[in-house]
């Protein structure tokens, strides 16, 4: 049995409200009209079924008026017999709705059919989602609150590293001193002189350090933000009132980090940036994508991990209404979760929120309401809050949909970070070990009693979207991956310069965290 015939069949009998046991399909599809074949069935199936099985099948082409006949064996498909798995491509029809108490028929009829392994293997486990736990009020103490936990988390990720002492601690010591300090950036500037003066800031005070401009680490200070966590270490001037800076350093990932690795085959695709209801959204590519995953080539994809932007939005950027193929967003909602059902009812599907989604726009973002999650019921996905931890099978994959990147790019010099090389860019938040260190900039934060975009762990995988443009590579043996997006150019996009990686599917294997590219366009 052809794979691609065999989805065709599925995804028709998914619009209809309906699963199937893969048994089923395969007689569906070995019969000489498979259309006409699933037509007869479809007329004579109980009206409470909710799942085609292969008796269903067998008794409607056995009815003398069938007019169908099926192959006896399944030398097609390398499928036995008694097969009782069941394909699936998701539903959430009014069948469905309609019956209180009832599982999703995503959930209730899918078993594992092109998948290769016993799901029984898999393990799926979520951290850090704040969803349903914003405390924010937008008051002052908020603001003090989630700097001092910044400050506290990855403060202590650094004072074993020198001999830290308060601000107002630094001012009281006499001239000539050592000194050393962990603190926020609060201020970056340059001096007549060409040096640069960097001012940290803890709970007791500020303090100013300088750079003097001959020295070889003074280039990282185009790598600074404001309000990241930092630890520099020197001599007091004379008078005390300035330290000249001898070493600085980050939070970053340690050298030796050694990632965790699944104990089988198994895969993920790392896709974001969907943007269903663009007159840009590239279906064909989707499509393409999804009839792929149904194929044995993909038969080890068993998890899919979508960061962000699933729908176009409204209102995102000027004159956005005129590029829209669906005005209304419940629409666009609506719209990818019938796009989201042609993915196989058997993969696993983690999804967190971005800036075109209908969430607030301040990080951390929370998942999505309770209307937006029955409409993208199919698969019954885990939706989480942007950002979140997601670890699959004991390798953790942070998962962010990337605003701060448009930051870091237009703040670090190029050859640093750049959007044609996205996963550099990332390389920097994983040093600073914070998605969105900056306060104030481009990237919306919400203050809340704890700062939820500290990497207080290291990822095996850091996972983000947001610019639609593909990058991978390593950071001190963490995965850095930027997946692209499933949207052509817009004119918008064309006003800014940006050109996208668009089609493209980055498939991970969790045992060895290899990539392979898939592209769809």
């Amino acid at each position: 049995m052809p794979l691609e015939a065999a989805a065709r069949l599925v995804s028709e009998l998914t619009s209809r409200g309906y699963n199937a046991e893969r048994e089923a399909v395969t007689r569906l599809t070995a019969a000489d009209d498979p259309r006409a074949a699933l037509e007869r069935v479809l007329e004579d199936i109980p009206d409470d079924a909710l799942v085609v099985r292969a008796d269903h099948v067998e008794a409607a082409l056995a009815a003398p008026d069938a007019g169908g006949s099926t192959r006896s064996d399944d030398s097609a498909t390398g499928t036995s017999a008694d097969s009782t798995a069941s394909v699936s491509s998701g539903a959430n029809s009014t069948r469905e709705r309609d019956s209180p108490g009832r599982s999703p028929v995503e959930t209730e009829g899918s078993r594992p059919a092109e998948r290769s392994a016993d799901p029984a293997l898999r393990s799926l486990e979520i951290t850090g989602d704040m969803t349903g736990e914003s405390t924010g009020t937008g008051e002052y103490s908020d603001f003090v609150s989630v700097f001092r936990d910044r400050l506290d988390r990855l403060g202590a990720k650094l004072r074993s590293r020198v001999n830290h002492r308060p601000a107002t601690a630094i001012q009281a010591m006499p001239g000539g001193s050592e000194a050393a300090m962990v603190g926020l950036v609060n201020d970056i500037r340059s001096t007549a002189s060409g040096h640069w003066l960097i001012e940290l800031e803890d709970a007791t005070g500020t303090f100013p350090w300088l750079v003097m401009k001959d020295r070889e680490y003074v280039d990282l200070v185009d790598e600074l933000l404001y309000d990241e966590v930092l630890a520099m270490e020197g001599t007091l001037a004379d008078d005390s009132g300035i330290a000249f800076v001898d070493s600085m350093y980050f939070p970053d990932v340690p050298r030796t980090y050694e990632p965790s690795t699944a104990d089988r085959h198994v895969q993920a695709a790392l896709i974001s940036d969907v943007h269903v209801g663009s007159q840009e959204f590239m279906e064909d590519a989707w499509n393409a994508f999804a009839d792929w995953l149904h194929t044995e080539q993909a038969q080890h994809v068993e998890y899919m991990l979508l960061a962000g932007d699933m729908v176009e939005g409204v209102g995102v950027y000027p004159d956005q209404d005129e590029e829209l193929d669906i005005v209304d967003i419940y629409e666009q909602y609506e719209a990818f979760s019938e796009h989201l059902k042609k993915v196989p009812g058997d993969i696993e599907i983690v999804m967190i929120p971005g800036n075109h989604d209908a969430v607030r726009l301040a990080e951390p973002q929370p998942g999505f309401d309770e209307e937006l999650r029955e409409i993208m019921s199919a698969h019954d996905p885990q939706i989480v809050s942007n950002p979140s931890t997601v670890t699959l099978e004991g390798v953790s994959v942070l998962m962010y949909h990337g605003v701060s990147l448009d930051e870091v790019i237009a703040e670090l010099p190029e050859e640093k970070a750049s959007y044609d090389d996205p996963h550099k860019a990332m390389y920097h938040l994983l040093k600073k070990r914070h998605v969105a260190p900056q306060f104030g900039g481009h990237t919306r934060l919400a203050p809340e009693e704890r700062d939820y975009l500290v990497m207080e762990e290291v990822p095996d995988i850091f996972h983000t979207g947001h610019v639609h443009k593909l990058g991978f590579g390593k950071y001190h043996n963490v995965l850095a991956i930027n997946s692209g997006c499933w949207q052509a150019q817009t004119d918008f996009q064309k006003s800014v310069n940006i050109d996208p990686d668009a089609g493209f599917a980055p498939i991970v294997d969790l045992d060895t965290l290899d990539v392979t590219v898939q592209k769809f366009s």
